[in-house]
């Protein structure tokens, strides 16, 4: 089941903890870079100190729903059916809800209910994208590892699908489309997917595209100038990494996410961040009692 695991990026030294300076990781994962890129001292917190980061809700429903198009994209095209997928999904449940990820979000039967709900809207969106049995694909899960612009890279591409022009590199989101604004920069994952799979195999991808399950699907034709502006930004963040690791200095970068970060409680400069998005929040709803008043 595809968690966006990124134990690639965890360094190889146990005790890295404690040695004068810590070790940067012996890879770089998309969602390593991200977590670097947001945050530092989140990052340090996740691949340093190797503090447990436990997906939420929405995450495991989201990987539920990976594993289960995962397993219908391996079956022949004309099986690729909402009913097989259901059967699927009823297959795969068990396992979910044993796992100690979920058991730790406490469901009651009506919350496990809608969480099982949320994962199949996911499952069924993709219809709305796409007929499945129309897709060609060549792989499924697709380790990549490779060596970009001097950076080790590794990643998992949720879907390699062949066309009359080549190779097009897929991942599936279950989260929220993003507004026009954001949607250039979500495609920096599938492209160092596509630069990563030419790197490996000789191959250039291309397109790379997202697949908004349920809502829309975005991507961009791959070229060498978009390969090199992403694979540029990747090296950026992996000598960004090694200075804070050199000079053990991870400075956090507060905003509206520290109300969502797992670390805030040791975190000064996040715990003060949240405190004071919550004072104006008490200011706001104070000025709208006494208008309305």
């Amino acid at each position: 089941m595809k968690l966006d695991s990124d134990s690639s990026d965890s360094s190889d030294s146990s005790d890295s903890s404690d040695s004068a300076s810590p070790a940067p990781p012996p890879r770089l994962s998309p969602s390593g870079a991200g977590t670097f890129n947001q945050c530092p001292r989140r990052w340090r917190f996740r691949y340093i100190d190797r503090l447990e980061d436990p997906p939420g809700e929405d995450a495991l429903a989201g990987s539920f729903a990976h594993r289960v198009l995962e397993l219908l994209m391996q079956r022949r095209p004309a099986q690729r059916t909402v009913d097989e997928a259901r059967l699927i999904a009823r297959a795969e449940w068990p396992e979910t809800e044993a796992m100690s990820d979920y058991q730790a979000l406490g469901h009651n039967e009506e919350e496990s209910r809608l969480f099982r709900w949320k994962a199949w809207a996911a499952i069924e969106g993709l219809w709305r994208l796409e007929d499945p049995a129309e897709v060609d694909v060549r792989a499924t899960e697709q380790d990549v590892e490779a060596e970009l612009a001097g950076v080790p890279f590794r990643g998992i591409v949720d879907r390699l699908e062949e066309e009359g022009d080549g190779v097009i590199v897929t991942d599936y989101k279950s989260g929220k489309a993003p507004s026009p604004r954001f949607r250039r920069s979500r495609l920096d994952q599938v492209l160092l997917y596509a630069a990563a799979v030419e790197a490996s195999t000789g191959e250039m991808p291309v397109r790379a595209r997202l697949l908004y399950l349920g809502q829309r699907t975005i991507g961009m034709d791959v070229n060498r100038e978009e390969i090199e502006t992403v694979t540029e930004k990747l090296a950026e963040t992996w000598a960004e990494i090694h200075t804070a690791c050199a000079d053990d200095s991870f400075e956090p970068r507060t905003g509206p996410l520290c109300g969502w970060c797992p670390y805030v409680s040791m975190c000064p400069q996040g715990a003060a961040e949240v405190a004071k998005r919550a004072d104006r929040r008490a200011g706001r709803e104070a000025e709208l009692l006494a208008m309305a008043s």
